[in-house]
């Protein structure tokens, strides 16, 4: 009987495999994702992650030389690099995907052949910007693992953010579904993670929209962001609790990703910047401006101060503008961030990311 999955080991001749997983843009509803909300994320082509997978006598996992510094000048050198990146760089991450990938195919009857690989990785998603840049590396290293294994077929694209996911908790980092599903996809997309169907199948439901349905976009983002990850706990308690403000606001942020569908569909672009504004009114709100942090506030104030719509990618650390009087508008905003310190770029949309073998693994998954 053939195993369930792949049989015979890659030589050490086997091409080397190679993914990217690219930044991602929270459109409209978040961080609703952790609260069973709904949300519109993008896949942007200005940032992304690599990750190179060669086949290997000895498993291999190799320390990037920058972001895993081990060697410094001095002691001032090393304090100086902690403070500014902390302690952690991108090979925890490859190590916990490998262990998340592991288990699940254990877990699931899905054999794996005795090879043996290295893996490394690169990046240019700028640190703690709320443009998942964990989860992007964890993203490039799952699909790498995939196809070194040859098992794309065999774990459904659905199920593939919540084992990034996992890999991230591992590492105690806190986050939603959102950021993975949009890295898995790619392109425009759609999240529904209503109740019923996280509880029943493990996911949400997840519909792919033409990213020729998007206005121009801009990204707006600081060099010295604060930290995304510590901005959810304080509202996840109350939310948990049944703070009935807190319930309701979460409930009015996923219904604008629902709002939003239908104002791309209909490119009603007056529609979409008002959502957008009024997504990162709700979020100032809830979590208050201690938790969302002054830098962070003021680079959507710099946009706002031009007329042009702006929320937050994530949590902090970058935004998306909208400038709805056209050009001359996106002039009047290039030239605010540049007074105000602040990089500001055009968005660049990645096409979806799913190939023939995902899509089938997809619809089996639906079947």
């Amino acid at each position: 009987m053939k195993p369930n999955g792949s049989s015979s080991s890659p030589s050490l001749t086997s091409p080397i495999i190679e993914h990217k997983a690219f930044a991602r843009i929270g459109l409209l509803g978040n961080p609703s994702d952790v609260y069973y909300g709904r949300t519109i994320s993008l896949n942007i082509q200005n940032f992304w992650a690599t990750v190179r997978l060669q086949p290997s006598s000895d498993l291999q996992i190799l320390p990037h030389p920058t972001h895993d510094l081990v060697q410094f000048t001095s002691i001032s050198h090393l304090v100086n690099r902690l403070e500014n990146e902390g302690y952690y760089g991108g090979v925890r991450l490859l190590m916990a995907t490998c262990k998340v990938f592991k288990s699940y195919c254990k877990e699931q009857g899905i054999h794996l052949h005795d090879g043996n690989f290295s893996l490394s990785y690169d990046t240019n998603i700028p640190r703690q910007t709320g443009l998942s840049g964990s989860s992007a590396i964890v993203c490039a290293t799952f699909s790498c693992l995939l196809d070194f294994y040859k098992v794309r077929d065999k774990i459904a694209v659905e199920i593939r953010p919540q084992l990034i996911l996992n890999a991230e908790k591992e590492l105690g980092i806190v986050a939603g579904l959102q950021d993975r599903v949009a890295q898995v996809y790619g392109g425009l997309l759609y999240m529904d993670f209503n109740k019923e169907s996280m509880d029943k199948y493990g996911h949400g439901d997840y519909t792919q929209l033409d990213t020729s349905l998007l206005p121009p976009l801009y990204l707006i983002y600081a060099e010295n962001p604060s930290d995304s990850g510590k901005v959810h706990s304080a509202v996840r308690q109350r939310w948990l609790d049944g703070d009935e403000f807190i319930v309701s606001s979460m409930e009015e942020v996923a219904n604008l990703a629902l709002e939003g569908k239908t104002a791309l569909l209909e490119k009603d672009y007056a529609k979409l910047a008002t959502l957008m504004n009024r997504n990162f009114d709700l979020r100032r709100r809830m979590f208050g401006d201690a938790a969302l942090g002054s830098l962070n506030i003021e680079m959507v104030e710099v946009a706002r101060r031009v007329g042009a719509a702006s929320k937050f990618t994530g949590s902090g650390g970058a935004v998306v503008a909208f400038c709805p009087d056209g050009p001359s508008q996106v002039e009047l905003l290039t030239d605010a961030c540049k007074k105000a310190g602040f990089c500001i770029l055009p968005v660049k949309v990645v096409s979806s990311l799913l190939n023939e073998i995902d899509i089938r693994s997809q619809l089996s998954k639906n079947a």
